[in-house]
């Protein structure tokens, strides 16, 4: 065996380590950007469709090439790729966004990663699995993550249509997790999958915005970026092509170099650069204390995802249990 083919394994490793971070990273910009045109006067309907109708367009390519000569899978596959569209994708930002203008975003981003915590209650609740003891304490971990970032104990005011929001863009995950794990000979390839589900969310609040039945108020004139004036359009090119476009790319190359359970665990670096990004830019800080629990958060969604790889390990020749999701991307 050659040199170089005994270390491919490894190169290909840390190749798939610097693609996730560099997916976990341009995910994490959605937020600061987000927010620059929110606070210009721009409704979150406006800036999530203004986001994946851009990266929809930018998709449209390696989408068709997926499915090129596939067309009928595609009709097999309509009802997940409409709730993925629909919920998965334009759902889970319409609700972040929101959560987003009236919390901060590494608070909105934390309520958002409670997910993987609400799909264990999910799953005991439909398949009557009760979590295993290092589950569990990951759910109690994640609770009381939970109450330090919300700042009960402290008095201090905290949005409660924000935190609903937040919450919101959690359920809203799950859905995507869960979708995002049905596989078989007749599942879409992810490629397919993202840019299809991009399409129909772009198409729907498009159509929801000239209805009047989703909000859609969009300014052109210039925002702070980093205490920078500058035009509306950077925020909006950032937000399609980095934050969507690039980002959902970069998370499926991720998981086709290290497997879904690796890419999933990096994935949760996200909240880390969702924080930098909006000290760096918009010079929000959660308090202390909201850090403290926001580490909490993250510990409790680890060790639930933990669990999951060693209840996989222990039985690797049986199908795959409920609980066994695979994470491609995030969403936010």
């Amino acid at each position: 065996m050659s040199h170089a083919a005994a270390a491919s394994p490894t190169g290909r490793a840390g190749l798939g380590l610097v693609v996730a971070l560099l997916s976990a990273g341009t995910f994490g910009t959605s937020g600061a950007f987000a927010k620059s045109l929110l606070l210009q006067g721009w409704t979150p309907g406006a800036v999530v469709t203004a986001r994946i109708g851009g990266a929809a367009l930018l998709m449209l390519v390696p989408t068709v090439l997926a499915l090129r000569g596939r067309w009928a899978l595609l009709r097999r596959n309509t009802g997940i790729v409409t709730a993925y569209g629909l919920v998965a994708i334009a759902g889970c930002q319409l609700a972040y966004f929101n959560a987003v203008e009236s919390l901060s975003v590494g608070v909105a981003l934390l309520l958002e990663y409670l997910a993987p915590v609400l799909i264990v209650g999910y799953l005991w609740a439909r398949h009557g699995r009760r979590p295993r003891p290092l589950t569990g304490a990951g759910v109690v971990l994640a609770v009381l993550g939970l109450l330090l970032v919300l700042d009960v104990l402290s008095g201090v005011r905290i949005s409660g249509a924000g935190v609903l929001w937040g919450l919101a863009a959690a359920c809203c995950l799950v859905v995507y997790f869960l979708l995002s794990g049905s596989g078989g000979d007749d599942a879409l390839p992810p490629v397919a999958l993202a840019g299809t589900g991009l399409l129909v969310g772009a198409v729907v609040l498009g159509a929801a915005g000239l209805l009047h039945l989703v909000p859609m108020h969009a300014t052109t004139g210039d925002v702070t970026v980093g205490g920078h004036a500058v035009s509306w359009l950077l925020p909006v090119a950032e937000l399609a092509v980095v934050a969507a476009g690039l980002a959902y790319a970069t998370g499926i190359a991720a998981v086709r170099l290290l497997g879904t359970t690796v890419a999933s665990f990096v994935a949760l670096t996200e909240v880390l650069f969702a924080v930098l990004f909006a000290w760096l830019l918009l010079g929000e800080l959660p308090r202390l204390v909201q850090l403290g629990g926001g580490v909490l958060i993250v510990a409790g969604v680890l060790a639930v995802r933990w669990d999951e790889v060693r209840g996989v390990r222990r039985a690797p020749d049986e199908a795959p249990e409920p609980s066994d999701f695979p994470v491609a991307t995030p969403v936010a």
